[in-house]
């Protein structure tokens, strides 16, 4: 291998997997372009032709197997890139493994929710289904169905006459509607029976 260890020319640990190793190539493809590389084109062509390299081989896991395998200890080859130092970002393999479990919770979690989540909307719609059929049921054999209403149903029932007496009384208050209800109460019989059945003892 020429004493080059192509996870340090990649800037990757040991542990990468596909994904960081083809996000680390096109980072250092795009870095050392010939087009884009600032320095020396012909340095840019060789550190290109060992990262292809490199990445030909991690990108493969038959060839990665075969050149893990044979990796040995060896002082990595920076000649070429002694002009351009390099800082590895990657993260050690237990770290990369305190994420991994980090993630599969979370996975876990989000699962069991879901399935909760389910499962109650699988009960409340069989006893939806079952009080349905229930009622259906009662009104087949002739029984009239009457809900009790509760406290909130009075309470509702309460704030809506008390709303529609406001606006009377606000309506009562504009002149031309006052005058368009006495109109209506003298010149309509039935209405002014019913209104004296009401004001009249």
């Amino acid at each position: 291998m020429d004493n080059k260890n192509y996870y340090d020319l990649l800037e990757i640990s040991k542990h990468a997997s596909p994904e960081v190793i083809e996000k680390a190539y096109k980072a250092l493809v795009k870095k050392y372009h010939p087009d884009l590389y600032e320095g020396d084109k012909l340095q840019a062509e060789e550190i290109l032709k060992q990262i292809n390299e490199a990445y030909d081989v991690l990108s493969d896991s038959i060839k990665r197997a075969e050149y893990d395998a044979t990796l040995t200890e060896v002082t990595p080859n920076y000649s070429n890139l002694s002009e351009q130092p390099q800082q590895s970002n990657s993260k050690s393999p237990e770290e990369l493994e305190y994420e991994r479990q980090l993630e599969l919770e979370r996975q876990r979690q989000q699962e069991m929710k879901a399935q909760l989540e389910y499962e109650r909307q699988v009960e409340a719609a069989r006893q939806k289904a079952y009080h349905d059929a229930y009622i259906q049921d009662l009104r087949n054999r002739g029984y009239k169905i009457r809900y009790k209403k509760s406290f909130k149903d009075y309470v509702r029932i309460a704030i809506t006459i008390l709303v529609l007496i406001s606006i009377a009384w606000i309506a009562w208050q504009i002149p031309f509607v006052r005058n368009w209800f006495i109109d209506l109460y003298n010149n309509n019989e039935v209405i002014k029976h019913i209104v004296d059945l009401f004001i009249k003892k």
